[in-house]
């Protein structure tokens, strides 16, 4: 996937991207967020911009909270 290093990544793009490697590799979502890091922003967090770093904090923390709703239910 390629990324413009000139825009700053959505909530949703991050979201979205997340749950497509949690489904097709079959992890949870902290391998996902580790291999996020390892991979798209290749070790460096901040590699897109302070933004973009903090919209993937909150896609993980949207995922968490969603994950933990559904095990209530």
């Amino acid at each position: 996937m390629v990324v413009n290093h000139a825009s700053t990544l959505s909530v949703e793009y991050f979201i979205q991207y997340l749950e497509l490697v949690i489904k097709s590799r079959q992890i949870t979502l902290k391998e996902a967020e580790q291999y996020m890091r390892d991979q798209f922003f290749k070790g460096n967090p901040h590699l897109y911009g302070e933004s973009t770093a903090s919209r993937f904090k909150q896609a993980i923390k949207h995922i968490e909270k969603k994950e933990n709703e559904n095990e209530r239910n």
